[in-house]
């Protein structure tokens, strides 16, 4: 409502309050508008009135119509995946998004992805099961993971969720393409009663890069289409559907997250992919175009107001769910997490890409995880096998990081990997410098499982993944009942997050119109709630 040019007053029952708590109640009554009219007592806030011309009633200085969440990103998002609101919780790997997690946010209607990258698989499928028999018809995802040592995982995750019929999968970690995520879109493709071309698989691709977010934007590639329809795992028509559709449904701009992250900032990656999104639809002229969120580095309303303002179709979050009640993380990792600051994080050797030296971001506080990581990855580059080991760097890691011999741990490896991908021990049987990376990945992956079962004995080797937005959130709950990690719920953080958004988007639509409201009342604080979202009812608008 523009009413420089055009002079009104605020009329209503209800007096516009001067006292910055009740400047701050009108500003966060996101259901009604909201008046700023000049009283006798100075400037005023209300969410009750109307404006009209000139006449009794008080000045007014501006007014914003009522922004409820809901109104934020992509009511298309919201209809896709058939949730209330465009936000997601992303996957954390090895069960952090545990089954409970999803199955929390899922009554409350929002969607979340369910870790189940490094788990085997008869625990995904016990998840998925749970999934089936407590919130049947209900929103949720799964997290299909590119690791490329273990190309076996990748399938027979695929195979997992097809068989299942699970409907959404949240892809990550991919720098290119596989026939197995391109088998899993492909295979839910077909034509509706009109004709028109139907995904029931829907994949939403967490990237970073635009060259990686561009292959998801297209269709299908037809050498790997091709290749499936000659081994039998997708139909004739399915391939030739797949040239009418993009291969993702949603492009995640995943920026500086925990985990696997290239650090980039979201306001130079984000608009970067939007026009790159943009151009690819005038090429392909897409019935419905592929929608772009953001995720990483939102832990606070201001945050996630930011990246929709940007133009995010919806946000995801990832290191602040890690520190709720509901993730899998143990009890010890979450104290750590909630007292996390922004700079307590640090980029260390991962362990599904570590022979290609890819990093992932962790929490470095109350860990020796990053540097000891960090050396395995130095003596994998200046060695060609572990008995070219020198005796003292040896002799540090059996002692301090593995507390056994190395061919302990490699006994151990050929147990877990004969069961998990007897792949990996074939490749390792005439490779030295192999047998050497498979070791060290074992203490790359029991640290995050120790972080994950809260192993008191290995706390100085927790691996947990973080980003700056534990600390950023951390700050922001300070001074409230989300302080405390046994008060973290899930839905109570999403809910908390996405109103402050939409109550910051209302202090910048009042700013624009020149209005300044005192610092005391223009910080959105969380409150308990009963039912976060109980107003309404789970389902798309």
């Amino acid at each position: 409502m523009d009413i420089r040019d055009t002079p009104l007053r605020w009329y209503g029952d209800r007096y516009p309050s001067t006292d910055p708590g009740g400047i701050y109640d009108a500003l966060a009554d996101l259901e009604r508008p909201c008046f700023i009219a000049v009283t006798p007592q100075g400037i005023g806030a209300t969410s009750g009135g109307f404006a009209a011309p000139e006449g009794d009633g008080l000045p007014l200085l501006a007014a914003t119509q009522p922004l409820p969440p809901e109104r934020l990103g992509s009511a298309a998002f919201c209809a896709a995946h058939g949730v209330r609101r465009p936000y997601m919780a992303g996957a954390m790997a090895g069960g952090i998004a545990s089954a409970d997690l999803v199955v929390a946010l899922a009554r409350e209607g929002f969607l979340a992805s369910f870790g189940a990258a490094g788990l085997l698989p008869e625990t995904i499928e016990r998840a998925l099961a749970r999934f089936a028999a407590e919130i049947p018809g209900l929103p949720y995802a799964v997290n299909l993971i590119h690791s490329p040592s273990e190309d076996r995982l990748e399938r027979e995750a695929v195979e997992l969720f097809l068989r299942h019929g699970v409907r959404c999968v949240e892809a990550s970690a991919y720098m290119d393409l596989t026939a197995h995520v391109v088998r899993y879109r492909l295979a839910g493709l077909r034509r509706d009663a009109h004709g028109r071309v139907v995904a029931d698989n829907r994949l939403i691709a967490k990237v970073s890069r635009t060259e990686t977010a561009e292959r998801f934007m297209r269709p299908a590639p037809a050498p790997l289409v091709g290749a499936l329809v000659e081994q039998g795992l997708v139909t004739a028509e399915q391939a030739a559907l797949a040239h009418h559709v993009p291969l993702a449904d949603d492009i995640t701009v995943e920026a500086d997250s925990g985990g696997h992250t290239d650090r980039r900032p979201l306001p130079a990656l984000l608009p970067s992919i939007l026009r790159l999104r943009d151009g690819v639809q005038r090429e392909f002229r897409y019935p419905v175009p592929v929608r772009v969120g953001a995720g990483g580095g939102l832990g606070t309303p201001v945050a996630v107001a930011a990246a929709f303002a940007m133009g995010a179709a919806y946000v995801v979050t990832g290191s602040v769910n890690q520190s709720c009640v509901e993730s899998g993380a143990s009890a010890r990792s979450k104290e750590i997490l909630a007292e996390a600051g922004i700079a307590d994080c640090e980029m260390a050797p991962a362990a599904d890409m570590f022979e290609m030296g890819v990093e992932l971001q962790v929490l470095k506080k109350g860990t020796l995880f990053p540097m000891r990581a960090k050396r395995l990855y130095e003596l994998y580059q200046a060695h060609d096998g572990l008995e070219s080991l020198p005796a003292a760097d040896r002799a540090r890691l059996e002692q301090q990081v593995f507390r056994r011999s190395l061919e302990d741990v490699w006994q151990e490896c050929v147990t877990y990997f004969s069961r998990r991908d007897p792949e990996q021990l074939a490749r390792a049987a005439g490779s030295p410098k192999r047998r050497m990376a498979l070791v060290f990945r074992w203490y790359l992956g029991m640290s995050s499982r120790w972080a994950v079962t809260g192993d008191e004995d290995r706390a100085a080797d927790y691996q947990v993944w973080c980003g700056p937005a534990m600390g950023s959130f951390n700050d922001w709950v300070t001074g409230s009942y989300l302080k405390t990690p046994g008060n973290r719920r899930v839905a109570d953080v999403a809910h908390h997050l996405m109103r402050g958004a939409a109550f910051h988007t209302r202090l910048a639509q009042l700013r624009t119109a020149g209005v300044h409201i005192p610092p005391t009342a223009a910080d959105y604080r969380p409150v308990p709630l009963e039912s976060p979202v109980a107003d309404s009812p789970v389902g798309p608008r």
